[in-house]
């Protein structure tokens, strides 16, 4: 049985580009359509549950700096 690569090289462009891809795609998932039947909405509900989940586990991963010296000012 092949194992999955647990090793990825992804540049912060390609994170950038991944996230924005999802906002995009939750996006045109996420109106109701009129004529969409139960089963239609809760698989459509689901998959944007599952996507606003896998940006939640992207932000998680990434780490965050702040400067040793000097005034920190977030925002």
């Amino acid at each position: 049985m092949p194992q999955y690569n647990d090793l990825f090289e992804l540049s912060v462009e390609d994170m950038d580009l991944i996230e924005e891809a999802m906002r995009h795609v939750i996006a045109a998932r996420s109106p109701a359509q009129e004529d969409e039947g139960g089963e239609a909405r809760e698989a459509r509900e689901k998959f944007v549950r599952n996507a606003h989940d896998l940006l939640g586990r992207l932000h998680d991963q990434k780490i965050f700096y702040r400067p040793k010296t000097g005034v920190y000012v977030g925002g």
